[in-house]
């Protein structure tokens, strides 16, 4: 008999709900979100179904569900990882009245028995490294792009004929062009926030380059296989590698990417 658990995590606490193979509800508890709670979370399943094999299902959501992952893993337990959108359907079937975190949890826990080929959770070694790597990057890059949007309205404002090709304000050529150009302006409020705009950018794109520069000796060392096939790039085989952690699972994690995309 299998028995999923399908955990909703929170920063103060995490709902489980354990169902059956068909998904037909076993139980549910709460407990704390600290290590305690999730010692008591396991005893619990243990004791509840002894002779079941256990699969633990928990929301992708890493800054609160880092640390239970951490606890199931090293407990010897399977951990899966549920991206969000994809209990959608699930959670909205069977919304009722009431506390929202055990509905959420029945249908973490129903996704796993409807999707075979779910990740699953390693926080151990090179793969935890090359996620924490990936997730910094796109971070920084999500704030790089913020802060050139705020510098193209200005460079706009200081000469709407002004033409800087979109994508080109992250290579080191135009940023230099622009400080140039920006230098020769007459001083102002607006170009004195450009330019420490244009300072970030330069700074941000410097601290990419280098984690690109890093991401790429990990992926050679650690996941040359799926640097060799073809359109597979560095920032996607550390993306694959850091979710499977495994590289001869990159089929079942190349079909999960196709669904979930």
């Amino acid at each position: 008999m299998m028995v999923v658990l399908g955990i909703d995590v929170h920063k103060a606490s995490h709902t489980a709900v354990a169902v059956d193979e068909v998904g037909r509800q076993l139980g549910q508890k709460t407990v704390p979100a600290t290590d305690a709670g999730h010692r008591q979370l396991l005893a619990w399943a243990l004791l509840q179904w002894s002779d079941a094999s256990l699969r633990f299902a928990v929301e992708d959501c890493r800054a609160v569900s880092v640390r239970l992952e951490r606890a199931l893993l090293a407990a010897g337990q399977t951990v899966v990882r549920v991206a969000p959108h994809l209990m959608a359907g699930v959670r909205e079937s069977a919304r009722t009245r009431g506390k929202s975190d055990p509905i959420d949890a029945l249908a973490i826990a129903r996704v796993v028995l409807r999707e075979p080929h779910l990740p699953t959770a390693c926080h151990d070694g090179p793969s935890r490294e090359m996620k924490l790597l990936v997730d910094h990057r796109e971070q920084l890059v999500g704030t790089r792009t913020r802060l050139q949007n705020r510098l193209r309205w200005l460079l706009h404002e200081l000469d709407p004929e002004l033409a800087v090709p979109l994508g080109r304000l992250s290579r080191k050529s135009t940023l230099g062009q622009v400080t140039a150009w920006l230098a020769a302006q007459p001083v102002s409020t607006v170009t004195r926030i450009a330019g420490e705009l244009l300072a970030d950018v330069a700074a941000l794109t410097g601290r990419v380059d280098a984690l690109e520069q890093e991401l790429a000796e990990l992926t050679r060392t650690h996941a040359a296989g799926l640097l060799a096939l073809p359109g597979c790039g560095t920032l996607s085989a550390a993306k694959l590698y850091a979710e499977t952690a495994n590289i001869d699972r990159f089929r079942s994690a190349a079909a999960y990417a196709m669904r979930t995309a």
